[in-house]
């Protein structure tokens, strides 16, 4: 066997050992203690449903064995009609400009905004609780921060720009 053979035999062997358990089974078990309402439709993907404050969320978490990652969105209970999808793509571009961590997409079929992200778990020991609880709690807490901007460019009119500064104001102090 050469030297060829030989690395592509041990990478095998260590890719092999160094798969990631299938971390769907932390996610069910997190959102069981949670009361979220589930469904686990197979070994590769569980949808769960979460109140916000502006709307529900359906999280879909898709476990790929063969390539170790978990693929998440995070979908808003709100439709896009079609003929704002171009203004609501301009919005997505200021917005994901703004995020460290996944970013936003408009599932065109559907016209449902959702915060996405994938996590690549190849060489780990499997997703940890701490990062599941990070994931879903930047997920929401995106999704809850820029909801109004899609709600501005949707129904009131305004553009991406526009939507983008009302939707992002803090406000400071009490009246």
């Amino acid at each position: 066997m050469g030297f060829v053979g030989w690395a592509m035999a041990l990478m095998q062997r260590e890719h092999s050992e160094r798969r990631a358990p299938n971390p769907l089974e932390l996610v069910e078990r997190v959102v069981t203690e949670n009361e979220w309402p589930f469904d686990r439709t197979s070994d590769q993907e569980i949808a769960v449903e979460v109140a916000g404050r502006w709307c529900d969320y359906r999280m879909f978490f898709a476990w790929r064995e063969d390539v170790s990652a978990l693929h998440f969105t995070c979908a808003f209970d709100a439709r896009i009609p079609s003929e704002k999808h171009r203004e609501v793509h301009g919005l997505l571009a200021q917005i994901n400009e703004k995020l460290w961590l996944g970013h936003f997409d408009l599932w065109s079929e559907e016209g449902l905004p959702m915060f996405r992200h994938s996590i690549l778990l190849r060489g780990t020991r499997g997703l940890t609780v701490e990062q599941l609880e990070d994931l879903m709690e930047v997920a929401i807490g995106e999704s809850e921060r820029f909801y109004p901007a899609f709600q501005y460019v949707v129904w009131a009119g305004k553009t991406p720009s526009e939507a983008l500064a009302a939707s992002i104001l803090e406000t400071v102090g009490q009246a």
